[in-house]
């Protein structure tokens, strides 16, 4: 068995750096606090992970919190302790010495999710739930601009944002908000062009990538990947299905174009075109 995980691994590693190759120019580049501002560190096991957002980030952190010896079990971490408890340091706190230490020396690895259901899910999490970041910041700019005769509750309160006013969005070159971390390329968060990742885990084999993991760092034996959903946990997770409902809702030439977006993604972590 980890004879196939280990091949696995070589394979996924292998089409990574090909297309790195083969599509940029920046593998020459100097690593600067930016491009590892989303990577967490923990010292003990000498762990580097590279936070993806709605790939399982929640429960990852936790396991090193445990590792880390924070906690004794995945199952006592609240959401916004994970989240807002700055337990686990980020390796853009460290100085220059400090940084290139750990990334020449350290476990680095990060997760992924097919694309489209990874966008999904943000949308689901962020727009389709109260939420008092994301209506007022996003769903009130997005709604403005893309929503014809919108009325004046939606225009205050930015709730309601539908799937395909959201993709109006992301795929608008002139964008009335930002990017977020949600929704923004794996390519772009974790720069895997200009950082050699170890592992690269995958979503849809999380539970065997995660538990192997944690076999190749020496992890305590009792400490497995946890299995529960973080957040609306008593909804249906996404699923390839669920995915397809959502795209139905566009057109042709969007749904293209969103697979343009994520384009590198899927190349480089070897995702078939939905």
């Amino acid at each position: 068995k980890w004879k196939s995980l280990y091949q696995i691994q070589r394979e996924r590693k292998r089409i990574m750096r090909e297309t790195c190759s083969k599509y940029k120019s920046n593998n020459r580049r100097i690593i600067t606090p930016y491009h590892v501002s989303r990577i967490f560190v923990e010292d003990k096991y000498r762990v580097l992970y590279c936070e993806v957002p709605k790939a399982g980030c929640s429960n990852w952190k936790r396991v090193l919190m445990v590792l880390n010896g924070l906690a004794s079990s995945t199952k006592d971490i609240q959401h916004n302790t994970v989240h807002y408890g700055n337990y686990l340091k980020r390796l853009d706190g460290f100085d220059h010495k400090g940084i290139y230490h750990r990334l020449n020396t350290y476990t680095k690895m990060l997760f992924i999710r097919e694309p489209f259901e990874k966008l999904v899910s943000a949308f689901r999490d962020k727009f389709e739930h109260p939420n008092n970041y994301y209506h007022p910041v996003f769903g009130k700019a997005i709604i403005s601009r893309y929503r014809v005769n919108a009325t004046k509750e939606a225009l205050r309160t930015g709730s309601g944002v539908k799937f395909k006013e959201f993709i109006q969005y992301l795929l608008d070159v002139h964008r009335p908000v930002g990017m977020d971390i949600h929704w923004d390329h794996v390519n772009r968060l974790c720069s895997p062009c200009l950082i050699d990742y170890d592992f690269v885990g995958k979503f849809e084999s999380m539970e065997e990538d995660a538990n192997f993991f944690l076999h190749l760092i020496g992890a305590p034996q009792n400490l497995t990947f946890p299995k529960f959903k973080d957040r609306h946990s008593n909804e249906e997770r996404t699923t390839t299905k669920i995915t397809q409902q959502y795209f139905a809702q566009l057109s042709p030439s969007q749904r293209q174009q969103s697979y343009d977006f994520y384009y590198m993604d899927y190349l480089m972590f070897n995702y078939s075109k939905p």
